[in-house]
């Protein structure tokens, strides 16, 4: 388990809170260690639909549900570990090499991912086979 402990990292980020309601950041490098290239969200996410289901060679990525819930299974080809994100102040760092599948969406589940490259094809292992290769 410690392998797979090394390859991802939750991250609690600052919380503010009083009568107005509360406000969240993210600041590069101080609470996402990579520099951010590209930012991306999901939502109106189908019930019983996954979502990932594959692993990056070089992409780190910090997600975070800032609204509702999800669960991410994670998985270094010897064990597996699923965590469950339902709070917009915690986000979970996933490093390169690290399949992850996100499931249990539930309906107003709004996911925020944080990605350290541009969008490339050629950085995505869809293939668990290959994966185990890799």
């Amino acid at each position: 388990m410690s392998e797979l402990k090394n390859l991802f990292q939750l991250i609690s980020l600052p919380k503010f809170s009083d009568s107005r309601g509360s406000l969240s950041f993210i600041e590069e490098n101080e609470h996402v260690p990579f520099i951010i290239k590209r930012i991306y969200y999901t939502y109106n996410i189908p019930s019983g639909s996954t979502r990932g289901g594959h692993a990056h060679k070089e992409q780190h990525e910090l997600l975070i549900a800032i609204n509702g819930s999800l669960e991410v299974i994670l998985d270094n080809k010897n064990s597996r570990k699923s965590i469950i994100l339902n709070s917009a102040n915690t986000g979970l760092h996933i490093k390169p090499g690290l399949w992850h599948e996100l499931t249990n969406f539930s309906n107003d589940c709004i996911l925020l991912a944080l990605s350290s490259c541009k969008y490339d094809a050629n950085d995505y292992i869809s293939d668990y086979d290959e994966f185990k290769e890799f």
